[in-house]
């Protein structure tokens, strides 16, 4: 949906451009282009650490592979998983977590629950582990959201500069109009590529994070209903309200 999405917008501008009776080449400037890429992408670097900006960059080269988390299919594996403790004990999960299917995070979170981790400090490291993980995706998505409020003001600086070449050449009226057209063109980049790109890539970002961390919230409440050693029934109780969802 997000890759359809992007090409309906675009291709609307330029079906709209080409109706109008419009050149489509006139949607196209090598200057204005740099002035906004360039001028948007040295604001962000000005204000952002290297690795936050390099972490938002890798996750949104994901965004089209990213991977499924099945709730359903964690809640069976966190309840077969909690039987087996009952009857063998926590070492009996050790090699679990090996598998190819289980996630980091999971992965992790047993093995603080096989080295018998007090459940007042499980609890707590869970806590802590899923404040980071939100506050380092929140910051990953305000990259693109910063990118999305300077790209447009970038714009009028690229429409600026070309009315200023364009009044340059008053002594010859015939260049004009095409140089007052090049001018807005930067606009409609800067307000385009956040309106069209940035922005939407950051509320896509939240959406997707958000629902990363129901998955990883079904996790926790699995294991450390393992390393409490509730029953099955009390246990599918708790995890029951997150499988409806599915990614």
């Amino acid at each position: 949906m997000a890759l359809s999405g992007l090409i309906l917008a675009l291709g609307c501008i330029v079906v709209a451009q080409w109706w109008h009776g419009g050149s489509l080449w006139g949607l196209l400037d090598g200057p204005a282009l740099l002035i906004v890429l360039g001028g948007t992408l040295g604001a962000v670097l000005l204000q952002t650490p290297w690795r936050q900006f390099s972490a938002a960059v890798k996750a949104a080269g994901q965004l089209f592979s990213l991977p499924r988390w099945d709730f359903s299919e964690q809640a069976s594996r966190l309840l077969h998983w909690s039987h087996l403790a009952r009857q063998e004990g926590f070492l009996a999960l050790e090699s679990k977590g090996e598998q190819s299917s289980v996630d980091a995070f999971t992965r992790q979170g047993l093995q603080w629950v096989v080295d018998g981790t007090e459940l007042m400090a499980l609890e707590q490291l869970f806590d802590n582990e899923l404040n980071r993980i939100e506050e380092q995706k929140e910051l990953e998505a305000q990259v693109f959201e910063a990118m999305g409020g300077y790209s447009p003001t970038i714009g009028i600086i690229g429409a600026v500069l070309g009315l200023i070449q364009a009044m340059s050449n008053l002594e010859d009226p015939s260049q004009l109009g095409a140089g007052i057209a090049v001018a807005f063109v930067a606009t409609l980049y800067g307000v385009g590529l956040a309106n069209l790109l940035l922005l939407p890539l950051a509320n896509r970002l939240r959406a997707i994070y958000r629902l990363e961390l129901r998955y990883r919230e079904l996790t926790t409440i699995g294991l450390v209903a393992i390393a409490r050693g509730d029953s099955s029934l009390s246990m599918s109780r708790q995890l029951a309200q997150y499988q409806g969802l599915r990614h």
